[in-house]
Parts: structure tokens; C-alpha cells; sequence
């Protein structure tokens, strides 16, 4: 069962070294759900970091992008067929490279905006 906050257009999230991630909505994914005006986000949205001051070696390294794996099959939230992303839904932010370089913080989202799927 997935369960947790609805991530939308006005969360802030940002990667584990404290680049800001944008999301841009995909075209029609969702687009009619909104909470306080913001689209729910979407598996089918676009996550980029930017600002992200990360470094191996002390070569720039940053964080450029984030990809959400939400839950699969019955269990997944979804929007128009398209499943939703919560502040539970597992998620890595890489590099250009493309290295994994950790999970995203999901610092704010609408609270009492909770959904579960049964």
C-alpha cells in the first residue's frame, strides 16, 4: 500500500548536498489535479538540480537530475493513469554522469494533502 504527502509544483526539494531541484510539469500528466494551484507532481515530470556544490577528488561532480521509482502495479496513486510522486516515493538524484549521488530531501509539501492506496 503506498501511502505519504502529495509532492506538487510548490515542494521544496533539494539534493543531498543542497542543490535546488525544479520539476517541469509533462504536458496533460496530471495537469488537471492541483493542490492550491500547483500541479501534482508526476512520474511523468522532468527533475533537474541546479546549484548543486558536489565534488569527488575535488572535481565538480554535481547532482543534475532526479528519477522516482514509485510504487508499481495496484498499489500506485495515480493521476489521469499516471502515477503520482508522494514525499514516501523512493527516488535517487545523479549526475551528469550518469553516478548516483543520493536520495533527494523532500523539505515541504502540503501537509494534510495525504493519500493511500489500498
Amino acid at each position: 500500500m503506498a501511502s505519504g504527502n502529495l509532492v506538487h509544483g510548490g515542494a521544496v526539494i533539494s539534493c543531498p548536498h543542497g542543490g535546488r531541484v525544479l520539476s517541469t510539469a509533462a504536458a496533460g500528466a496530471g495537469a488537471g489535479v492541483r493542490i492550491d494551484g500547483a500541479p501534482v507532481a508526476t512520474t511523468a515530470d522532468l527533475f533537474t538540480v541546479s546549484g548543486c556544490p558536489h565534488s569527488v577528488g575535488g572535481r565538480p561532480q554535481p547532482c543534475t537530475s532526479v528519477r522516482w521509482t514509485p510504487a508499481a502495479g495496484e498499489d500506485a496513486v495515480r493521476a489521469d493513469g499516471v502515477p503520482v510522486l508522494l514525499d514516501t516515493t523512493a527516488a535517487m538524484c545523479f549526475s551528469a554522469g550518469p553516478v548516483p549521488q543520493g536520495p533527494p530531501v523532500v523539505a515541504s509539501v502540503q501537509q494534510g494533502q495525504g493519500v493511500s492506496s489500498r
